[in-house]
């Protein structure tokens, strides 16, 4: 007998516990804050994954591993409770995605728009926690809660029983028992905020090696001996943001310059956790934005323990300028350019300390997008063109056009393209670096 496996997928920045029942010998699991935990699920087998809010029983994902016709069946059920989002499909599959992620965004703005008799007919079984409701209890045991929470995720998820034991059930829940196609492995995410794979994203994606490293003695740097790309307004070069760096110790942080053509807002995500040559990367909570206009300069204060990156926006692709600010070793800043999770137009990384040090995509580059091939090309949720990712995510796995263009043209000396080695490291021991976004 075969198995697939069920990935359970934690997004929320808290860990959760789950009951689980017909696998992992009926043990409860607990999965850290923007982690995951995998369970193997035979062929034939049924089970359910259930949400703990305070030790009570909330949203559940109920599962049949290639069953009738050799299909997968689940849905996302709130028959004994709910006090977070869940969705679940087949993974790589969005067409199979069941459940509602925003389940409890709309059960509190139905709850705020609901008049005081209605919310003490469902006192008994709806928790409210300064003014948010927080839990509700399990809808085959109120009718007027089962009826409330039709009004706003009718046809979304399992609501009422359905059909059972002769009742026909609810015809909007019967529909969550349609099959999917296949036997595949089972994505459940869960998520106090948006629980939708690809837009609440997942920080787990181990980050590929995300984050500048602890240099070695082996690490190269590059050197100028040229002019810089940095071409700034005012003084020429890296020496003008050598000297801004220098006027007064502003602290850790970035001398963040924007390039480009028009005004854009960059984002500063610290991982969620890091590891030896790997991180948790943050794609759902940035610690702080920054907008700029064209050619224009900001520092961007940040903590010494910062260790992250800056990218365009909020959407992959996306061209990662990776950070730290303090290594533990050397107390200097570090940091490079990763095109790993795609590539939305050229950044360069400098330091600021008089090393004279740069790397990454200079005004040379400013065509990379452009000039690349339609095979390589993922266009963002806004419809923005960008090269995509070449290690894989959420969306897809690797993209073979987007390696092979970004190893011709851009190649690994100047940023990483499919992880390994041979990116120079850009040090600088202010722990401040400049960062120019083209």
């Amino acid at each position: 007998m075969g198995a697939k496996t069920i990935i359970v997928r934690n997004m929320s920045g808290h860990p959760q516990v789950f009951e689980v029942h017909g696998w992992n010998n009926n043990q409860n699991i607990t999965v850290a804050a923007h982690a995951e935990h995998r369970i193997s699920a035979p062929d034939g087998s049924s089970g359910a994954i259930i949400a703990l809010h305070d030790g009570h029983e909330g949203e559940q994902a109920e599962i049949t591993k290639n069953g009738f016709g050799g299909n997968d069946f689940f849905d996302v059920s709130v028959i004994v409770g709910a006090g977070g989002n869940m969705v679940v499909q087949q993974v790589g599959d969005d067409r199979t995605r069941k459940g509602d992620p925003h389940f409890m965004q709309n059960l509190n703005a139905a709850w705020a728009k609901a008049d005081q008799n209605k919310k003490n007919s469902l006192k008994n079984c709806v928790t409210v926690k300064d003014g948010k409701v927080v839990r509700i209890a399990a809808c085959k045991d109120f009718p007027q809660l089962e009826s409330f929470v039709r009004t706003f995720a009718n046809g979304k998820l399992y609501i009422g029983v359905g059909a059972w034991n002769g009742d026909k059930g609810n015809a909007a829940d019967n529909n969550q028992s349609s099959a999917a196609q296949g036997n595949k492995d089972i994505l459940v995410c869960y998520n106090d905020g948006d629980a939708t794979p690809n837009s609440a994203v997942h920080s787990l994606a181990l980050a590929l090696a995300s984050v500048a490293d602890e240099p070695s003695a082996s690490t190269p740097s590059i050197v100028m001996t040229e002019p810089s790309p940095l071409a700034l307004s005012g003084p020429q070069g890296i020496s003008s943001l050598v000297m801004m760096a220098q006027a007064a110790d502003k602290g850790p942080g970035i001398e963040l310059t924007n390039k480009s053509g028009k005004q854009t807002t960059y984002y500063f995500y610290d991982n969620y956790w890091n590891g030896n040559g790997t991180a948790g990367a943050n794609f759902d909570h940035p610690l702080k934005n920054v907008t700029l206009n064209p050619g224009e300069h900001q520092f961007v204060s940040l903590p010494a323990s910062f260790k992250g990156r800056v990218q365009r926006g909020t959407q992959l692709p996306a061209t990662w300028v990776e950070f730290q600010l303090e290594a533990s070793n050397d107390h200097a800043a570090h940091g490079d350019i990763s095109l790993q999770q795609g590539c939305d137009g050229a950044a360069t990384i400098a330091s600021t300390d008089g090393s004279n040090v740069i790397n990454g995509l200079g005004a040379e580059f400013v065509q990379v997008v452009t000039q690349a091939p339609d095979a390589s090309i993922r266009k963002k949720p806004n419809g923005e063109r960008a090269i995509d990712t070449t290690v894989g995510n959420w969306n897809g796995g690797p993209n073979k056009a987007a390696i092979d263009y970004l190893n011709r043209v851009v190649t690994q000396r100047r940023a990483y393209i499919v992880g390994g080695t041979g990116v120079p490291d850009v040090a600088s021991k202010n722990k401040r670096l400049a960062v120019v976004m083209y």
